[in-house]
């Protein structure tokens, strides 16, 4: 037990420190977009997305691999064996290298024949398209070599030098912002450029901190068949998986440009970025958690495990929800005020974002406990085969007429289905408890939503659209959505132990 209490104060401690990254790092990247969207314009800002997601495609290979390094680093930290750690890195790493030159192979034949013919992009800025897809290429080779040495340092936990690097890089791209208005350059050409170099400088320094800290990623004169087969294998089937969540954010970003003017693009870029910041709430605490999960796994402990997929199910909720509610409810006047202008779409795309990232974030833990199996061959092949009809499915949606932000309601139909999917198979993987699961971790926190959201709903429909009105709504959903977790979503223990905690607060500042 107490031993399980060092692991939840660590992956307490962890997140606070992601906590910070994430304050940090929202104040100064929603100031830069507002100073990106005005120096790039609406529809430079559609193109970016629209070629960056051509690449993006193809970096699914990046996703995967991530992934799977930090399972297998993690798992061999739970078991405390170094010198298995260190060929696991080197093993890694040349897949990395290899699926670099695969990556830059598919970029430079397909993915240019997809920009330069089946595109929807001005005649006038085909130059700077295709400038902009080479630096893009760069940027996403240099960011997966960086990925093992990024993956080292969350299985390790060093959640504070992982947040120091972040923060950095919003800075640098805040520095962005201001260069490409000054520099006698093209202002996209200008712009993808500089962030290539942001992804050399971040490679640079995680390597280097890497080197010096971790024995391990050193690489060494290693290569063992068994060993690569077995990391290329899981990595396979983890890409598999991974191509439906990739083709649904990038590939539909291409579809609207074969149906829409740029425009529609820049709406959701911008409604990404928005949902981003919300996502950050549960994606850093799970971040913190993902490495505990797997370690529980490594040691053999499953009663641990399950305990903390089921909170961190509730609680990945709870936390999106805190965030995205007020920006769901008030995402009008939040918009105008960040950009000083209201893009066409752009509030139906973030609230169906938000409502996606919410039904989402609840299966991560699921998702985890599912990789430290390390056997993923069916999650993948069942789950996969779903989220890979969110393109197909899309395309016809669009074809017969629908809106644009229409094809995010077909990722949110898909992604509820695969929450019961994923359970269902996590239960054929190990002796999982589905029900009791479903009623801790999904029933109080539909609960807690459908109560909290009441009074600030009433008030914004009710109340007139200033900024006043906005503070009491926000307000209101802070005090109604605290209210609630406390009272409805809370087990009899958690209550106590938060009880205590603020007590002792009290006391100490009183």
């Amino acid at each position: 037990m107490s031993k399980e209490i060092d692991n939840n104060k660590r992956v307490a401690k962890n997140t606070l420190l992601l906590y910070l990254r994430m304050f940090l790092m929202t104040c100064i990247s929603l100031y830069t977009s507002r100073v990106m969207l005005q120096a790039l314009g609406v529809d430079n800002l559609g193109i970016y997305n629209v070629v960056g997601g051509v690449v993006g495609l193809m970096g699914i290979l990046n996703g995967a691999m991530t992934v799977s390094t930090q399972r297998y680093l993690s798992f061999g930290l739970g078991q405390g064996d170094m010198r298995k750690l260190a060929e696991v890195f080197t093993t890694c790493f040349t897949i990395y290298v290899l699926l670099c030159s695969l990556l830059f192979i598919l970029a430079e034949t397909l993915g240019l024949w997809v920009v330069n013919s089946q595109l929807i992009i001005k005649p006038e800025r085909m130059v700077a398209a295709n400038w902009v897809y080479q630096f893009s290429i760069l940027t996403c080779v240099t960011s997966l070599l960086v990925s093992p040495y990024s993956a080292a340092i969350i299985a390790h936990e060093k959640m504070g030098i992982y947040a120091y690097f972040s923060i950095f890089n919003v800075i640098l791209q805040l520095l962005i912002a201001y260069l490409i208005q000054i520099l006698p350059i093209d202002v996209l050409i200008s712009y993808g450029a500089l962030l290539m170099l942001v992804g050399l400088v971040n490679t640079g320094f995680n390597w280097i901190y890497c080197i010096k800290k971790f024995p391990e990623c050193k690489i060494m004169r290693y290569f063992d068949k068994d060993k690569f087969k077995e990391l290329l294998s899981y990595s396979g089937w983890n890409l598999f998986g991974s191509m439906g969540g990739v083709l649904r954010s990038q590939g539909i970003a291409v579809l609207l440009n074969m149906f829409f003017p740029p425009a529609v693009n820049a709406a959701m870029a911008i409604a990404a970025q928005v949902n981003g910041k919300v996502e950050m709430f549960f994606t850093n605490f799970m971040v913190a958690v993902r490495p505990q999960i797997i370690k529980y796994y490594a040691q053999g402990d499953m009663d641990g495990m399950v305990r903390l997929v089921t909170r961190s199910s509730k609680f990945a909720f709870f936390l999106i929800f805190f965030v995205g509610l007020p920006v769901f409810i008030e995402s009008p006047y939040i918009i105008n005020l960040w950009l000083g202008q209201l893009p066409e779409y752009v509030v139906p795309f973030v609230r169906l974002m938000i409502i996606l990232s919410a039904v989402e974030s609840m299966t991560q833990p699921i998702m985890t406990a599912a990789h430290a199996t390390g056997n993923i061959r069916f999650y993948q092949v069942t789950v996969g085969c779903v989220q890979l009809m969110n393109l197909p499915i899309a395309y016809i949606c669009l074809k017969l007429g629908t809106n644009p932000y229409e094809v995010v309601m077909v990722s949110i139909g898909l992604s509820v289905f695969c929450t019961f999917l994923r359970v269902w198979v996590l239960k054929r993987l190990m002796p999982f408890p589905a029900r009791q699961y479903f009623k801790n971790a999904y029933f109080k926190p539909i609960v807690v939503a459908i109560v909290a959201s009441i009074v600030p709903v009433v008030l914004h429909v009710f109340g007139e659209s200033s900024f006043i009105n906005v503070m009491i709504v926000c307000m209101a959903c802070v005090v109604c959505t605290s209210a609630s977790i406390y009272a409805l979503g809370l087990t009899v223990g958690e209550r106590t132990y938060v009880s205590s905690v603020i007590l002792s607060k009290i006391k100490q500042y009183g």
